[in-house]
């Protein structure tokens, strides 16, 4: 039991330094979007500071509703028959948060979507990631840089974990290092 314990607390360390390698923009959106899509807390209350940041988390909170219906419609197999019944709510979610221009690399990408949908979406996540990096809608040279940043690896790879991830980032509040004991 213990090196269970062990290899779990190691996956969810493995997690934290992936998060911490996200710019401070694209680590804030992970935890709103995790706060919206998960229904953690009053997003539009914790995250907005401007009313275009509100209304982006009103669109935001709009397109994952469909997380629900996403999560039921990815199947247990990657056979295509499913393809066109996941990947089209996928996609238009990923350009959707592609489009907020936080969520500037496929590992970005990944991570957040492991957490709003489960691990067993992983083997559709390349697909839906170049897919929606593709979409008109972004610059192209955000296009680009999207398209880029999916390594050989992770457009091909043969098999995906079926372990749900374990670190799920939250807000946290600032502490006042000045006001702390010496």
């Amino acid at each position: 039991m213990g090196r269970m314990k062990a290899a779990e607390g190691a996956m969810t360390l493995a997690e934290m330094k992936e998060f911490a390698t996200f710019p401070a923009a694209t680590q804030r959106y992970i935890r709103r979007s995790l706060d919206v899509g998960l229904d953690r807390d009053d997003a539009l209350a914790r995250w907005s500071r401007d009313v275009v940041e509100a209304a982006s988390i009103r669109a935001q909170a709009q397109h994952y509703r469909r997380l629900p219906a996403i999560r039921a419609l990815v199947p247990d197999d990657s056979g295509l028959d499913a393809a066109e019944q996941v990947l089209a709510p996928l996609v238009t979610l990923a350009a959707f948060d592609l489009g907020q221009g936080r969520i500037t690399t496929f590992s970005s990408f990944r991570f957040l979507f492991e957490r709003l949908v489960g691990a067993k979406v992983r083997p559709w996540l390349p697909s839906a990631f170049c897919a929606a990096a593709a979409m008109p809608h972004l610059h192209p040279e955000l296009r680009r840089r999207l398209l880029q940043s999916i390594s050989e690896a992770a457009a091909t790879a043969s098999g995906w974990s079926s372990r749900q991830p374990s670190f799920f980032p939250h807000w946290v509040e600032k502490v006042d290092t000045a006001a702390l004991p010496h």
